[in-house]
């Protein structure tokens, strides 16, 4: 991928993936700052291991990134992912606007 590229995303893979609330929980810790899975599961009630197997999901699907820091593994959130899909949903509901406002024209002309 090129630098400024937005990389190819499938929205669905995405809202599967962020359909588990212990993983948006995770997406928005993450967002605030890079923890290891250790700090995450400090701060969720689930188990270290759970956190692994859905940081691999998160992972898999483009929307963190490991960071090594010394001997430590933390994690970071990636926007890139989220914007692309953000920018495709924002390109159907301009198609919906300009659909309806047709509609409406239509409508008023009779």
């Amino acid at each position: 991928m090129r630098v400024g590229e937005s990389p190819t995303v499938s929205p669905t893979a995405v809202f599967a993936v962020l359909a588990d609330d212990t993983r948006w929980g995770i997406l928005e810790l993450l967002g605030r700052e890079d923890l290891s899975a250790s700090a995450l599961a400090d701060r969720l009630p689930v188990s270290r291991q759970a956190i692994a197997k859905h940081l691999a999901a998160l992972e898999a699907a483009g929307l963190v990134e490991r960071v090594p820091v010394g001997r430590e593994v933390r994690y970071r959130a990636l926007g890139a992912v989220l914007s692309a899909v953000g920018r495709r949903l924002e390109s159907i509901g301009a198609q919906w606007d300009a659909r309806l406002a047709e509609i409406k024209r239509i409508a008023e002309s009779l």
